[in-house]
């Protein structure tokens, strides 16, 4: 079993539960987070500086800002986190800075509170 871990744009959140229930994998956990990669601009204040807006152009200075993402969880077979990962970045891809990252660990075992289930049978 493989967790995938994906941080995305807020804005492409139903895009990739559409695309995801489209491959058959309707379940998963997202998150509400803060985070900034390598760079050091909140990306909505840099759009607004460069329409000109006084605000956005006084907060440029001051430091890296956190920006709002969407973290999602997937627990998947082996066999399906390949075409996961590739519709996550299908969808997510813009070649813009910020389109997210993906991480995917291998699972030791999972089970289902409810049934007992455990294994794959837990997430299927």
């Amino acid at each position: 079993m493989k967790e995938i871990t994906a941080v995305i744009r807020m804005n492409m959140l139903n895009k990739t539960k559409r695309a995801l229930a489209e491959i058959d994998v309707p379940a998963l956990t997202a998150h509400r987070v803060d985070g900034r990669g390598k760079g050091n601009v909140d990306y909505l204040i840099l759009k607004g500086a460069e329409e000109g807006h006084e605000e956005a152009i006084a907060q440029l200075g001051r430091g890296p800002k956190l920006i709002p993402k969407r973290m999602l969880t997937i627990v998947v077979p082996d066999d399906r986190a390949e075409q996961v990962i590739r519709t996550i970045i299908a969808v997510n891809q813009t070649g813009n800075a910020g389109d997210g990252k993906i991480f995917v660990q291998s699972l030791v075992q999972a089970f289902r509170i409810r049934t007992g289930d455990y294994g794959e049978e837990a997430i299927l």
